[in-house]
This record gives structure tokens, sequence and C-alpha cells, in this order.
């Protein structure tokens, strides 16, 4: 029986490092000057590498900045706006309002850098970012807003390189070039997750992608849905003091609307 604990920390040890991921969300992608949107929170399920939407846990603020940054560049810390939707320690997540003074592409981002346990100690780097677009009139939305293809520096990130919020709908392609460092990741995998849909193990054919040399990866949306693009990047030999290697995570979530609010198709 005392053989029993060792070999339970060696199987934690020899299991890999799971994805824990966060991402953000708004109530609705597009909104009217002056009014207001509703920041969400979220924590994905880890035992899976983020392969649906569904809530595992609710994300801690500890070492977490959650801003809102607008077309001229201005900074809105929401952290201290959170409120707890949940009812229990890890049930919900977190949401907060914000109010809109001025029209064009609001970028919503979250960052957190920690040392997390399941089994082993791991360095757990996360970003997350979602954009919404502020105009003076629903029914004339403004195209292709500049902004949205700017990185702001996170060590992973994921960079749209066509407009995430305008023009966007069904046919129309989403997409990214993941950055660690600042320089393009070659052969990750990113996931395009609808919400609603859980993604097969391994790689999945219809919502996965690798990225070429220049990081890029594209998926272009048949319906109108949430989706959730997610990818990982390990470093195992990044260890440190407190850590045996860094998981870093990145996620930005796309509102794809039924009707293109441009257009109208």
């Amino acid at each position: 029986m005392r053989l029993l604990p060792v070999l339970l920390a060696a199987l934690a040890a020899a299991l890999p490092a799971r994805a824990h991921d966060t991402w953000v969300q708004t109530n609705t992608n597009l909104i009217r000057t002056g009014d207001a949107v509703h920041v969400d929170l979220m924590l994905g399920n880890h035992g899976n590498d983020h392969r649906d939407f569904k809530l595992a846990s609710k994300p801690d603020l500890d070492r977490s900045t959650l801003t809102v940054t607008g077309p001229d560049g201005k900074s809105y810390d929401l952290v201290p706006k959170l409120a707890d939707l949940g009812y229990a320690p890890k049930e919900g997540f977190h949401s907060a309002k914000f109010a809109t003074a001025k029209p064009g592409l609001y970028v919503v981002a979250h960052t957190q850098d920690k040392v997390v346990s399941h089994g082993k100690p791991v360095r757990s780097v996360r970003s997350a970012k979602a954009y919404f677009l502020v105009s003076p009139s629903l029914d004339k939305v403004a195209k292709d807003l500049p902004g949205f293809d700017k990185p702001l520096g996170h060590v992973l990130e994921l960079v749209p390189e066509t407009n995430p919020v305008a023009p966007m709908g069904p046919e129309v392609p989403i997409k990214v070039r993941v950055l660690f460092q600042g320089k393009p990741l070659a052969d990750a995998r990113v996931s395009f997750v609808p919400r609603g849909q859980a993604l097969a193990e391994g790689f999945d054919k219809t919502y996965d992608r690798t990225t070429d040399a220049a990081g890029r990866a594209a998926f272009t949306p048949t319906t109108g849905n949430y989706y959730l693009v997610v990818v990982h990047h390990k470093e195992p030999a990044a260890a440190g003091a407190e850590y045996d290697s860094v998981l870093y995570s990145a996620t930005l979530t796309v509102f794809v609307p039924e009707v293109c609010p441009c257009c109208g198709e």
C-alpha cells in the first residue's frame, strides 16, 4: 500500500498538461453609439484541450487583467466592474457592463499568468480576445474599420487578418495569424469551435487547421454562431523554480451573424 502514493504521483507526472483556457465574449458584436455591451469572462474545459464551449469552472481573477480598448487607443479596466454570476465558488462566470461613447471598433482583452497544478505545477500563460463594433446606425454599418489586425503584445496571440465583426457572416472566412513572442508560429493546431459542437479528439478535419510558415490559418463558417478560435503552445524546457513547464493558450471569440450587417445578405 505504501507504493500507491508513489505510483499515483508517477502517473500524474506522466500525464500531459491540458489547457484550462479562458475566453471572453460579448452579448452582441454590434451596438449603437451610447449603448452598453456586456462582457463575460469564461473558463473552459481543460480535460479535452478546449474542444467545446462548455464551462469547467469559474475563472479566478488572481494575476488577471480584463480591458476594453477603444478606437482612439484608450483602455478601460473592467476587473473592478466584474460581477460574479455564479452561486458557488466554481460555478458560473464573471460579467461586466461597459457603456460606449464613441463609434468604432473595440477590442476586449484578457490575460493571466500564474502557476497552476493538475498533478504537477505548470505555469499557465493565457490570453483571450473579442471584438465589437459601435455604430451611429445599426442599419448602415461601416466596413473594414481599422485596428483589428494590430497585435496587443500577448506572448501567444491570435491576430485577426480579416475584420472579425464587419463584414462578417456565413461564407466569410475567419482568418488569423498566430504569433509567439511576436513572431509567426508555424505548425500550430488552431481550432475553430462552434458553440454547441464538440470537436473530435486529436485533429478534427472539419474545424481544425494547422498554421503555415507565416503562422496563418483560416476557416469559413457555413452558418451563423459563436466561434471560439483556440491555439496552444507548450514549452517543456522552460522550467522554473516553482513549475515544471510553461503552457501558453490564446483564444479569440468571433460572433458570426446569419445576416451580414454591412450588406444584409
